[in-house]
């Protein structure tokens, strides 16, 4: 049996208060699974919070702090950490934001919108303005300026290895004036080419597949079981039930399965940016 790997305290705020409820928890006499009962969460979550690998939702936080009778301790802290790590982004994005800097994979499917990791700030700007239309200039900035700095995980010593799939449309919408849309799609196939990426496109020819319901990422991780995340317009749900996630990874590979190959979706969204560029995107509509 491997030994325990004991979060060291000192070297993040996720370590430090995944040593604090394990030592709690210990002395409370109680194992992972009676304190995990009565929460909507699962253990390999609880155990990923005690090793100083993912943050605490705020949900998880009170429950433990019931179990602990530690006096609201980690609901505090919780929404402290949150508000310190998500800065420009939303709330229910902060897990996954944690989760996506040390992932060892991610496999995205965006039927609707390009990726974060793919945008560029004009996209994310429009993006943004679309959904909250009522928000200030300076709101808009930091979400777009949180977008972008989401892509400096590509320069970690060891990268995550990235998996887009793309539905086609996606490249055929004028989201952005031409020029604009040359430059998204030409981002695109610069982060594929320059971080070993595999893209695919989802051709509009393709019929029904088993993602249509919406947007996912699967990240999985050298030390911790994977885990999906899903979301919609202003909510996003972390999975890390194993047999819903094993679910999720079947659909996704199915979904590989119905795309375009890498290099003839490649080709495609250069010769999008070319016909962007040339002020030719009435011809991409027919």
């Amino acid at each position: 049996m491997p030994p325990r790997k004991d979060a060291d305290p000192s070297a993040s705020v996720p370590c430090f208060y995944g040593a604090e409820m394990r030592y709690l928890r210990e002395q409370a006499g109680l194992t992972l699974e009676q304190l995990v009962e009565g929460s909507y969460r699962g253990i390999p979550l609880l155990s990923r919070i005690e090793r100083g690998e993912c943050g605490m939702p705020m949900d998880l936080a009170i429950h433990i702090d019931k179990k602990l009778n530690t006096n609201g301790f980690f609901e505090r802290r919780c929404e402290a950490v949150a508000k310190a790590r998500r800065a420009g982004h939303a709330e229910y994005f902060a897990d996954a934001l944690e989760m996506e800097q040390r992932a060892e994979t991610i496999d995205e499917w965006a039927p609707m919108l390009v990726p974060g990791l793919l945008q560029t700030p004009a996209y994310t700007r429009a993006v943004v303005r679309a959904v909250m239309p009522r928000a200030s200039g300076e709101e808009v900035e930091e979400k777009v300026a949180a977008r972008m700095s989401r892509a400096a995980i590509f320069e970690a010593e060891v990268p995550p290895k990235l998996w887009a799939i793309l539905d086609e449309s996606l490249i055929r919408r004028p989201a952005l004036p031409d020029e604009q849309m040359a430059e998204l799609l030409e981002h695109i196939a610069k982060v594929i080419r320059t971080t070993h990426a595999i893209f695919q496109l989802l051709p509009e020819s393709g019929g029904l597949h088993p993602l249509m319901t919406g947007e996912i990422r699967v990240m999985t991780f050298a030390d911790a079981p994977p885990v999906v995340y899903v979301e919609s317009l202003h909510s996003g749900q972390l999975i890390d039930y194993p047999p819903l996630v094993k679910q999720y990874r079947e659909s996704y590979d199915l979904l590989r399965a119905a795309a375009l190959s890498p290099a003839a979706s490649l080709s495609m969204i250069e010769t999008a940016a070319g016909d962007f560029r040339n002020g030719k995107h009435s011809a991409l509509l027919e």
